[in-house]
């Protein structure tokens, strides 16, 4: 959608563009031949931009020749500031190559569309869009461009990388709050992806909430009618110079290094992001980045939703995964192993266990295995409780400190004695002294690896990767 007020009114074509006017066609032709040699690889071809940018503006002075498409960027793991780095830097390249061949640079600086990643981070949202705006008019200044030629025309596309296949309908939230956030920040267009684009074509309904949720949010609110709406904000001014600061002295040092296809070509932009993407996927590993429905607060029992998959294209460019990726490879691993339950012993009274029991069943079903949580009030309930684990490999204890007094060590070693080769605490071993433990279940651990090793102790087979 464009910007109300922004955009102008659009024109319906006829074949051939027959009784058209020339002046109110709107749109982009989408030329971005480094961003393509980043997607599926190869050698960007920048010859044909000369002619789409001539025809723009000779004919569609409405239309854009060139889109800067930095999502390929920001699904191959690039931070907000490497993804401003790297749209500046490959804007940079088609400038220096159509001015070359005697295109001015106010004219290409009318044909640059910008398309670029919306998240739900709310306010980081914002400044991207205000720091990426800031810093290409600043580029424009350096240039000597026409003051009224440098804005930068931004176009927001919810993230596909914040996508979860499991529990899609928090989609719906991820993409209202990136909408939001993309029109408080100033995007002349926003897409929404329908929730269900993960898992493959999306059904009419769920186009139709991704079109309802930009109208409503960016259009009817009357937001994207205000300029620069988050503007005196002390914390979003702060955030923008932050990320205009960062992504400039990246930028620089592409640009230093021969611009953004050089980049591509040496392999550092591939590297930068490969530890940014490591970096993040330590964060989504303890929690630090929680993914609601995902990593934390998963829904029990849950069947994903069917969709007709996606033709898959080979490619040889950045590569491509979502946040939510490695959680729900473990949730196939589950699923192929068919019902997976883990023993969890709740010692102690209700009140003294029924928070780690929750905590430890919400952990247990991020990779969809189901607790079977057994009540040990006193010592007299372990025989019981240890009968009915009888078979299974690994069993957790859940309770407080004052719940594993007496009890955490008499049962691990009934556990054993019955087969069971892991005992785990919920909490740190400390709580529990007098008892030999295999493992420690607590806040902040790398839930990634504790469940990956889980389930190659119960048996659960590697799936394939999803897409």
């Amino acid at each position: 959608m464009d910007r109300p007020g922004g955009g102008g009114r659009r024109a319906r074509l006829r074949v051939g563009g027959e009784g058209v006017d020339p002046a109110v066609v709107r749109g982009s032709l989408g030329h971005d031949p480094i961003g393509l040699a980043a997607a599926v690889g190869g050698t960007p071809d920048l010859d044909p931009l000369a002619d789409a940018v001539t025809l723009c503006a000779e004919r569609w002075r409405g239309v854009r020749a060139i889109t800067v498409d930095t999502r390929v960027h920001h699904d191959a793991g690039a931070s907000d500031q490497d993804e401003i780095a790297l749209a500046l830097a490959t804007a940079l390249d088609y400038v220096r190559h159509l001015t070359a061949v005697g295109v001015p640079a106010a004219e290409v600086f009318r044909r640059v569309e910008f398309r670029v990643a919306a998240t739900a981070d709310q306010f980081v949202t914002i400044a991207k869009l205000r720091a990426l705006r800031r810093t290409w008019a600043r580029i424009g200044e350096v240039l000597e461009v026409p003051q009224a030629d440098r804005g930068a025309w931004v176009h927001a596309v919810t993230s596909w990388r914040m996508q979860t296949r499991t529990d899609p309908w928090v989609n719906i939230l991820r993409d209202t709050i990136a909408c939001l956030a993309a029109s408080a920040g100033g995007a002349d267009a926003i897409t929404v992806l329908p929730y269900d684009h993960a898992l493959g074509l999306p059904t009419p309904f769920s186009r139709r909430v991704a079109r309802n949720t930009q109208s409503i949010l960016a259009a009817e609110s009357n937001v994207g009618r205000v300029a620069d709406p988050a503007g005196g904000s002390n914390y979003v001014e702060t955030l923008t110079d932050d990320l205009a600061r960062a992504a400039w002295t990246w930028f620089g040092e592409i640009d230093a290094a021969g611009g953004a296809a050089a980049a591509l070509a040496s392999g550092a932009v591939a590297e930068r992001l490969a530890a940014t993407r490591a970096a993040r996927d330590a964060d989504l590993a303890t929690r630090e980045l929680p993914l609601t429905g995902t990593s934390t607060f998963p829904l029990a029992g849950e069947r994903l939703l069917e969709r007709t998959p996606r033709a898959q294209v080979t490619a040889d460019g950045l590569p491509r995964r979502r946040d939510g990726q490695v959680f729900e490879d473990l949730r196939a691993r589950t699923a192929a192993a068919g019902d997976v339950a883990v023993p969890v012993l709740a010692l102690g009274s209700q009140r003294e266990h029924t928070t780690r029991v929750s905590f430890v069943a919400n952990l247990l079903g991020v990779a969809g295995v189901r607790p079977a949580t057994v009540e040990v009030a006193t010592a007299d309930d372990i025989a019981a409780a240890v009968e009915s684990a009888k078979g299974a490999k690994v069993a957790v204890l859940a309770s407080s400190r004052k719940g594993y007094e007496g009890l955490a060590g008499p049962t691990a070693e009934a556990l054993r004695a019955a087969g069971v080769e892991q005992v785990v605490l919920a909490g740190p071993a400390s709580e529990a002294p007098d008892t030999t433990v295999d493992g420690e279940i607590v806040a902040g651990m790398n839930i990634v690896a504790f469940l990956g090793d889980l389930l190659d102790h119960v048996g659960a087979t590697q799936a394939g990767a999803n897409a």
